[in-house]
């Protein structure tokens, strides 16, 4: 399986000194924001939680600025590394190996993850011959991007049932836009597709295709990733960094407890007033959030993929330091499970 590049060293140099965008860190009152924009990559069709946080009116005066679409978790958090944008997010794993290589960042919220009405899933053409793990030999896998979770869930799975490194290496990785992911497969193009959220049920209500497993299936529920902050933010910034968490785990819980029909119909307003040529057409598959109360972190969030993690060169020693990896600090719901 094709492995990522160790990182860069021009990411960490230029993470070393940071200066932020906005409103400078003057003197402020207690709970006022010292910094009045946000810097984001968003994703297209979709929502994220800042964006619905910040239409419930959860921000305050803080706002937020896009800059542009992203499909790769790891491209995102290491935006935010380098101080272009504000905050990041991305799978557990790709944290784990940013943090690892010396970037100044630290996981501050959850904001994804699998449960049983929303996981990734790895399908085939339903008369594909493919039926267990050891048939992905010498196949291709469409996923979004490399050293993220797409790869993690396969790679622990495969070698999970038996097969070698070696033989999991042999298991080729093509990166597709996930929007593109279901027809690359029905067209042939690749052997299996990674899909997650409203793309994997709108492929699924389409007919043709057959699940190999998903990763609930494989491992149980869990919290798949965490927004980043730089540690210098955090220091600069505490009130808007403490206001950035605590809307992001009130926009958790208002999914979680607001009905799913008028989830939709927020998300579907929120893409229409935003003015980016998107569909709104796959919003009707939406189902849960994926994660637990209020985007808590834990150390079972990294500890899950020491294994892949250790097994790809990703960290020195056997075991994760979650210490230096997160902190709940700024959390409204710690402490009240």
């Amino acid at each position: 399986m094709n492995k990522t590049q160790p990182l860069l060293a021009t990411v960490l140099v230029a993470a070393v000194a940071l200066t932020g965008c906005g409103t400078s860190a003057t003197a402020s009152a207690p709970g006022q924001p010292e910094k009045l924009e946000l810097r984001y990559q968003g994703s297209a069709n979709n929502v994220s939680l800042p964006e619905l946080a910040e239409d419930l009116g959860y921000f305050g005066q803080v706002k937020l600025k896009w800059v542009g679409n992203t499909i790769s978790g790891p491209q995102d958090i290491q935006s935010a590394a380098t101080d272009q944008t504000d905050f990041g997010g991305a799978f557990t794993g790709a944290v784990v190996k940013l943090i690892e290589a010396g970037a100044p960042v630290k996981a501050v919220i959850n904001y994804y993850g699998s449960d049983d009405k929303t996981f990734l899933g790895f399908y085939v053409k339903e008369d594909s011959p493919i039926r267990t793990p050891r048939d992905l030999i010498g196949k291709k896998v469409a996923v979004n991007t490399v050293g993220a979770n797409l790869e993690a869930v396969l790679d622990t799975w495969l070698l999970k049932n038996g097969l070698t490194q070696a033989e999991t290496d042999q298991v080729q990785l093509v990166v597709l836009p996930p929007v593109n992911t279901e027809q690359a497969l029905r067209n042939g193009q690749v052997d299996v597709g990674a899909l997650n959220g409203i793309l994997q049920d709108h492929a699924a209500a389409s007919g043709g295709l057959r699940r190999l497993v998903s990763d609930v299936e494989a491992f149980g529920p869990y919290n798949g990733g965490p927004y980043v902050l730089r540690t210098d933010f955090i220091k600069k910034y505490p009130e808007t960094s403490k206001i950035f968490v605590s809307a992001v785990a009130k926009a958790i819980e208002w999914e979680r407890t607001t009905p799913r029909e008028e989830v939709i119909a927020r998300f579907t307003k929120i893409i229409q007033n935003r003015h980016r040529n998107e569909s709104t057409d796959t919003l009707k598959y939406w189902k849960s959030v994926g994660i637990t109360h209020g985007g808590l972190i834990s150390d079972q969030d990294y500890t899950l993929w020491e294994g892949w993690l250790k097994q790809s060169g990703f960290i020195k020693s056997d075991k994760i330091d979650t210490k230096k990896l997160y902190t709940n600090e700024f959390n409204p719901y710690a402490g009240s499970k």
